[in-house]
Protein backbone atom coordinates (compact mmCIF):
# COMPACT_ATOMS: atom_id res chain seq x y z
CA UNK A 1 0.00 0.00 0.00
CA UNK A 2 2.90 2.39 0.66
CA UNK A 3 5.00 1.28 -2.31
CA UNK A 4 5.98 4.29 -4.40
CA UNK A 5 4.36 6.79 -2.02
CA UNK A 6 6.30 9.96 -1.22
CA UNK A 7 6.46 10.37 2.56
CA UNK A 8 7.84 13.62 3.98
CA UNK A 9 8.81 13.34 7.64
CA UNK A 10 9.31 16.39 9.84
CA UNK A 11 11.40 15.78 12.97
CA UNK A 12 11.32 18.29 15.82
CA UNK A 13 13.16 18.79 19.09
CA UNK A 14 11.98 16.00 21.37
CA UNK A 15 13.67 13.12 23.15
CA UNK A 16 11.41 10.88 21.05
CA UNK A 17 13.31 11.98 17.94
CA UNK A 18 15.35 8.78 18.18
CA UNK A 19 12.23 6.88 17.09
CA UNK A 20 12.38 8.69 13.74
CA UNK A 21 15.22 6.40 12.65
CA UNK A 22 13.10 3.27 13.08
CA UNK A 23 10.12 4.99 11.46
CA UNK A 24 12.11 5.95 8.36
CA UNK A 25 13.43 2.41 8.07
CA UNK A 26 9.92 0.95 8.27
CA UNK A 27 8.65 3.22 5.51
CA UNK A 28 11.62 2.35 3.29
CA UNK A 29 11.01 -1.38 3.84
CA UNK A 30 7.41 -0.82 2.72
CA UNK A 31 8.71 0.61 -0.57
CA UNK A 32 7.98 4.27 0.15
CA UNK A 33 10.18 7.18 -0.88
CA UNK A 34 11.19 9.15 2.21
CA UNK A 35 12.59 12.64 2.69
CA UNK A 36 13.29 14.20 6.09
CA UNK A 37 13.15 17.82 7.23
CA UNK A 38 14.50 18.59 10.69
CA UNK A 39 14.44 21.58 12.99
CA UNK A 40 17.79 22.63 14.43
CA UNK A 41 16.59 21.54 17.87
CA UNK A 42 15.97 18.04 16.52
CA UNK A 43 19.64 17.69 15.58
CA UNK A 44 20.47 17.77 19.31
CA UNK A 45 18.64 14.45 19.72
CA UNK A 46 19.45 12.55 16.51
CA UNK A 47 22.02 13.26 13.80
CA UNK A 48 21.04 14.17 10.24
CA UNK A 49 23.60 11.58 9.05
CA UNK A 50 21.56 8.79 10.64
CA UNK A 51 18.32 9.81 8.94
CA UNK A 52 20.04 10.58 5.64
CA UNK A 53 21.62 7.12 5.57
CA UNK A 54 18.31 5.38 6.31
CA UNK A 55 16.17 7.50 3.97
CA UNK A 56 18.74 7.48 1.15
CA UNK A 57 18.11 11.21 0.73
CA UNK A 58 19.82 14.33 2.09
CA UNK A 59 18.26 15.61 5.30
CA UNK A 60 17.14 19.23 5.04
CA UNK A 61 17.44 21.67 7.93
CA UNK A 62 18.04 25.21 6.65
CA UNK A 63 16.64 27.29 3.81
CA UNK A 64 20.15 27.82 2.47
CA UNK A 65 21.77 24.75 0.94
CA UNK A 66 25.31 26.10 0.64
CA UNK A 67 27.35 29.27 0.26
CA UNK A 68 26.70 29.54 -3.48
CA UNK A 69 23.18 30.78 -2.90
CA UNK A 70 21.37 27.49 -3.59
CA UNK A 71 18.38 26.88 -1.36
CA UNK A 72 16.15 24.07 -0.21
CA UNK A 73 12.86 24.70 -1.94
CA UNK A 74 10.05 24.23 0.56
CA UNK A 75 7.42 24.67 -2.16
CA UNK A 76 8.82 21.76 -4.17
CA UNK A 77 8.96 19.63 -1.02
CA UNK A 78 5.31 20.35 -0.29
CA UNK A 79 4.31 19.43 -3.84
CA UNK A 80 6.46 16.27 -3.85
CA UNK A 81 4.84 14.72 -0.79
CA UNK A 82 1.84 12.38 -0.89
CA UNK A 83 1.80 12.58 2.88
CA UNK A 84 3.54 14.77 5.46
CA UNK A 85 4.16 13.40 8.93
CA UNK A 86 5.38 15.55 11.82
CA UNK A 87 6.92 13.10 14.27
CA UNK A 88 7.79 13.66 16.97
CA UNK A 89 5.71 16.84 17.07
CA UNK A 90 6.92 18.97 19.98
CA UNK A 91 4.70 21.44 21.86
CA UNK A 92 6.74 24.28 20.35
CA UNK A 93 6.28 23.19 16.74
CA UNK A 94 2.61 22.38 17.29
CA UNK A 95 2.05 25.89 18.67
CA UNK A 96 3.85 27.50 15.73
CA UNK A 97 2.01 25.50 13.10
CA UNK A 98 -1.37 26.13 14.74
CA UNK A 99 -0.72 29.86 14.56
CA UNK A 100 0.93 30.15 11.15
CA UNK A 101 4.41 31.05 12.40
CA UNK A 102 7.04 30.41 9.74
CA UNK A 103 10.60 30.79 11.02
CA UNK A 104 12.28 27.60 9.80
CA UNK A 105 12.28 25.26 6.80
CA UNK A 106 9.94 22.71 8.38
CA UNK A 107 7.30 25.33 9.15
CA UNK A 108 7.53 26.80 5.65
CA UNK A 109 7.17 23.33 4.14
CA UNK A 110 4.10 22.63 6.26
CA UNK A 111 2.46 25.86 5.08
CA UNK A 112 3.22 24.88 1.46
CA UNK A 113 2.04 21.28 1.67
CA UNK A 114 -1.03 20.34 -0.37
CA UNK A 115 -1.11 16.76 0.91
CA UNK A 116 -2.64 15.36 4.07
CA UNK A 117 -0.59 16.23 7.17
CA UNK A 118 -0.36 14.02 10.25
CA UNK A 119 0.96 14.96 13.70
CA UNK A 120 2.34 12.49 16.23
CA UNK A 121 2.81 14.57 19.42
CA UNK A 122 5.51 13.72 21.96
CA UNK A 123 5.96 15.59 25.22
CA UNK A 124 5.64 15.25 28.95
CA UNK A 125 2.29 14.64 30.60
CA UNK A 126 1.65 18.16 31.91
CA UNK A 127 2.76 19.77 28.64
CA UNK A 128 0.41 17.55 26.66
CA UNK A 129 -2.51 18.18 29.02
CA UNK A 130 -1.91 21.93 29.19
CA UNK A 131 -4.83 23.99 27.93
CA UNK A 132 -2.72 25.76 25.30
CA UNK A 133 -1.42 22.49 23.81
CA UNK A 134 -4.93 21.00 23.66
CA UNK A 135 -6.19 24.19 22.05
CA UNK A 136 -3.41 24.12 19.46
CA UNK A 137 -4.06 20.46 18.61
CA UNK A 138 -7.75 21.21 18.20
CA UNK A 139 -6.85 24.13 15.94
CA UNK A 140 -4.62 21.94 13.77
CA UNK A 141 -7.39 19.34 13.47
CA UNK A 142 -9.83 22.07 12.41
CA UNK A 143 -7.51 22.84 9.48
CA UNK A 144 -7.96 19.28 8.19
CA UNK A 145 -4.84 17.80 9.76
CA UNK A 146 -4.94 14.46 11.58
CA UNK A 147 -3.57 13.90 15.08
CA UNK A 148 -2.06 10.50 15.84
CA UNK A 149 -2.65 10.63 19.57
CA UNK A 150 0.20 9.77 21.95
CA UNK A 151 0.16 6.66 24.05
CA UNK A 152 -0.15 6.23 27.79
CA UNK A 153 3.06 5.04 29.38
CA UNK A 154 6.32 5.91 31.08
CA UNK A 155 7.71 9.28 30.02
CA UNK A 156 11.27 10.63 29.93
CA UNK A 157 10.58 12.62 33.11
CA UNK A 158 9.74 9.44 34.98
CA UNK A 159 6.04 10.29 35.12
CA UNK A 160 3.47 7.88 33.76
CA UNK A 161 0.65 9.15 31.59
CA UNK A 162 -0.24 10.43 28.13
CA UNK A 163 2.39 12.11 26.01
CA UNK A 164 4.48 9.17 24.85
CA UNK A 165 4.80 9.27 21.06
CA UNK A 166 2.97 6.48 19.25
CA UNK A 167 5.32 3.63 18.34
CA UNK A 168 6.68 3.65 14.76
CA UNK A 169 4.87 0.42 13.86
CA UNK A 170 1.55 1.93 14.94
CA UNK A 171 2.22 5.11 12.95
CA UNK A 172 3.06 3.20 9.77
CA UNK A 173 -0.09 1.11 10.15
CA UNK A 174 -2.13 4.28 10.67
CA UNK A 175 -0.74 5.85 7.47
CA UNK A 176 -1.30 2.63 5.52
CA UNK A 177 -4.93 2.53 6.59
CA UNK A 178 -5.36 6.19 5.66
CA UNK A 179 -4.08 5.55 2.12
CA UNK A 180 -6.29 2.46 1.84
CA UNK A 181 -9.38 4.43 2.86
CA UNK A 182 -8.76 6.99 0.10
CA UNK A 183 -8.28 4.49 -2.75
CA UNK A 184 -11.05 4.30 -5.36
CA UNK A 185 -12.95 1.04 -5.45
CA UNK A 186 -11.43 -0.05 -8.77
CA UNK A 187 -12.33 -3.71 -8.25
CA UNK A 188 -16.06 -3.11 -8.21
CA UNK A 189 -18.10 -3.80 -11.38
CA UNK A 190 -21.66 -2.79 -12.05
CA UNK A 191 -24.19 -3.92 -14.72
CA UNK A 192 -26.71 -1.32 -15.76
CA UNK A 193 -29.65 -2.20 -18.06
CA UNK A 194 -31.60 0.63 -19.66
CA UNK A 195 -34.66 -0.35 -21.68
CA UNK A 196 -36.00 2.12 -24.27
CA UNK A 197 -38.72 1.64 -26.93
CA UNK A 198 -36.23 1.16 -29.74
CA UNK A 199 -33.08 -0.19 -28.18
CA UNK A 200 -31.55 -1.94 -25.26
CA UNK A 201 -28.40 -0.38 -23.95
CA UNK A 202 -26.07 -2.58 -21.98
CA UNK A 203 -23.45 -0.59 -20.16
CA UNK A 204 -20.68 -2.26 -18.25
CA UNK A 205 -19.45 0.53 -16.02
CA UNK A 206 -16.11 0.15 -14.31
CA UNK A 207 -15.64 2.34 -11.30
CA UNK A 208 -13.95 5.53 -12.36
CA UNK A 209 -14.08 4.66 -16.09
CA UNK A 210 -16.58 5.79 -18.74
CA UNK A 211 -19.00 3.23 -20.25
CA UNK A 212 -17.15 0.77 -22.47
CA UNK A 213 -19.92 -0.86 -24.49
CA UNK A 214 -23.10 0.05 -26.43
CA UNK A 215 -25.02 -2.23 -28.78
CA UNK A 216 -28.22 -1.64 -30.77
CA UNK A 217 -30.37 -4.77 -30.72
CA UNK A 218 -32.89 -3.71 -33.40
Amino acid sequence: MLKGKNILIGVTGSIAAYKAAHLVRLFIKKGANVKVVMTKAATEFITPLTLSTLSKNPVLIDFKKNETGEWNNHVELGLWADCMLITPASANTIAKMANGICDNLLLATYLSARCKVYFAPAMDLDMYKHATTLKNLKQLASFGNTIIHPEHGELASGLVGEGRMAEPEAIVKFIEQAFSANLPATNKRYLLLLVQPTKLLILFVLSGITPVGKWDLL
